[in-house]
């Protein structure tokens, strides 16, 4: 059984160890003889320098032989090797062949091991790498998701984890987050990427603002409706250094580039602060408030003019809905104007 071009198809192909190769075909044809040769136990090993596997039985020296199958005599061992005495074991050569059913469960079990070996070339290359933006090329587009290229691999992203607005072409480079290095293929997929999460922006941020990379600043919640809107909060521990200031850079140079990367997806940056209202009526940007008031720490009541409520509500309720979630409070609207009834009232 010639192997030689076959192993070299694999090795250069797929990147896979030629040694661990042999050694997975002989475990394939070793389960292969031990279906249609339940009683006998075998040794399969693959001889290099004539390239052909070899299928040995294992006996055991005898002086008087009761089972063909799994002894040796004593004269006929001693024939071949004449310090072995009693007891000891010898491989043989074994010559009986296998049927089709027997080389179709090899080739399935030597499939399957190599899969695996694949997998954990994989694994081993990019785990380190999981949680951290990647460069590829465009490789498929699916109704499913899109597939990607890293360097020989491919990737997959999920349309459930790429910013609906995104245009994809085959070829063209796109940069995501690597989300998630399986130790296996889920439907296919090893390498699962992400251009929708919040994570993915934050390390953006963290690749164009050095001042966050180096923790000068820091983002301290981050919500986002990919394609639409994010609303980023960050805090400086530098009194000198104003964060919302940093970040947008001078003539928006810093912010431009990831609002790029995004395709336009709109960012707030907000400035941190532990007073609620403060942080609310930041929260509703680009909307002018005038009064919040906090209620048993769950809601807050918003006073604002009746011609910036839509600018509060924002595209399908995301801008209210957005600045809830980076509050953490239940925001409801109220007119400026029954603010000043109930005033006038009192």
């Amino acid at each position: 059984m010639k192997l030689a071009l076959v192993l070299n198809e694999l090795v250069e192909e797929k990147g896979l160890n030629r040694s661990s190769l042999g050694a997975i075909i002989c475990e394939g044809i070793l389960a292969a003889y031990e279906k249609k040769f339940p009683e006998i136990k075998f040794q399969v090993k693959y001889d290099e320098q004539v390239d052909e596997l070899r299928v040995y039985t294992e006996k055991t020296v005898a002086t008087s032989v009761k089972h063909d199958d799994s002894e040796i005599s004593l004269k006929k061992a001693k024939a071949l090797d004449p310090s072995l005495v009693e007891g000891d074991m010898v491989l043989m050569p074994f010559e009986e062949g296998i049927g089709r059913i027997e080389i179709l469960r090899a080739k399935q079990i030597i499939a399957s091991k190599i899969r695996k070996l694949e997998a954990d070339i994989v694994f081993n290359e990019f785990k380190k790498k999981e949680g951290t933006i990647v460069y590829g090329v465009i490789h498929k587009v699916e109704p499913a998701g899109v597939s990607i290229k890293l360097q020989d691999y491919l990737a997959f992203m999920p349309r459930s984890l790429s910013i609906p607005s995104d245009k994809y072409v085959v070829g063209h480079s796109i940069r995501a987050l690597l989300k998630e290095v399986l130790p296996e293929p889920r439907n296919e997929n090893q390498l699962i990427l992400d251009r929708a999460s919040d994570h993915f922006l934050r390390v953006l941020f963290e690749l164009e603002i050095p001042e966050i990379f180096e923790r000068i600043i820091i983002i301290k919640k981050i919500v986002r409706v990919a394609g639409y809107k994010a609303k980023v909060a960050v805090a400086s521990t530098d009194k000198n250094i104003d964060p919302v200031g940093t970040c947008v850079g001078v003539g928006g140079a810093r912010i431009k580039p990831i609002l790029k990367e995004l395709g336009g997806e709109k960012i707030d940056i907000i400035a941190w602060t532990d007073s609620l209202p403060d942080f609310v009526m930041a929260a509703l940007k680009p909307a002018e408030i005038g009064r919040v008031e906090v209620v048993d720490g769950r809601s807050a009541q918003v006073w604002l003019d009746e011609d910036q409520r839509s600018l509060a509500i924002g595209k399908l309720g995301q801008n209210i809905s957005l600045a809830s979630r980076l509050v953490g409070l239940e925001i409801n609207l109220v007119q400026s104007r029954l603010l000043s009834e109930a005033e006038d009232q009192g």
